[in-house]
């Protein structure tokens, strides 16, 4: 799915809101978005990377110990 520009977010946002002005629908207004939502999301995508290459780097260590014998 695309991201919708800002540009065209606020298009359909005063789209909805004239058509709210001819049906008498008042236009819901949206929730905006905490930012520190966006960070958290960002260092747990971080953490899982890392988690990621630790596992690898443990089953690449135990490859190599059954290679060994």
């Amino acid at each position: 799915m695309a991201k919708k520009s800002k540009l065209a977010k606020r298009a359909a946002e005063l789209e909805a809101a004239v058509a709210g002005l001819f049906t008498g629908k008042p236009a819901k207004k949206k929730k905006r978005k905490a930012k520190k939502a966006k960070v958290v999301k960002a260092a747990k995508k971080v953490v899982k990377k890392a988690k990621k290459t630790a596992k690898k780097a443990t089953k690449k260590k135990a490859k190599r110990k059954t290679k060994k014998r």
